[in-house]
């Protein structure tokens, strides 16, 4: 079965380019998402998750344009693997991608590449980043709950049995467990 998928990201927005076009690629049935972000996952989109449930071994799923799945390549990688799990064909007419000629699956297995590469650059780029800045002095993780004037103060008192931790704790607006924690350190 020919299934089609169209999505606009307002409910504003028409989808009848996205209909025309699937129509005359001779969709049997087309799902739409109105009013949905493309940044939405798709099995977080309420046409996307039925169209997906109602796939079969070799259906074939057609969108006018390859970002009506999904705004990142990752997203979309994601999806189409799924399909292909599936037995699933897949086609976008304003990319020429179909997955059923081996033109189109090369071009899928480019785009497989291509984000493979956008994702260690990205890693690479993070990491470098992260040990600049620890290089440069910056601290990563949570900050402390308490100052360590605080924990001198609740120490002291605590010591002295003027304060239980359970009231210290409360004074500052934290945990018992968090000012025990501190105060072992």
């Amino acid at each position: 079965m020919k299934i089609g998928y169209a999505r606009v990201s307002t409910d504003g927005q028409d989808e009848a380019l996205q209909v025309d076009a699937l129509e005359r690629a001779g969709c049997d049935r087309i799902f739409i998402d109105r009013g949905v972000s493309g940044a939405v996952p798709p099995s977080q989109r309420p046409q996307f998750s039925e169209l997906a449930l109602s796939l079969t071994d070799g259906d074939r799923v057609t969108v006018w344009k390859l970002d009506r799945l999904g705004r990142s390549l990752r997203s979309i990688i994601d999806t189409l693997d799924g399909f292909r799990d599936l037995g699933v064909e897949f086609c976008s007419i304003t990319e020429s991608i179909d997955t059923t000629s081996a033109h189109g699956r090369a071009m899928w297995q480019m785009m497989g590449v291509f984000a493979e590469l956008e994702r260690e650059t990205i890693r690479e780029r993070t990491r470098e980043g992260i040990e600049a800045a620890r290089r440069r002095g910056r601290k990563f993780g949570r900050p402390k709950a308490l100052s360590q004037e605080q924990v001198y103060t609740a120490q002291r008192l605590i010591d002295r049995k003027e304060e239980s931790v359970s009231s210290m704790a409360r004074q500052f607006g934290v945990d018992r467990g968090t000012l025990r924690r501190a105060l072992s350190s």
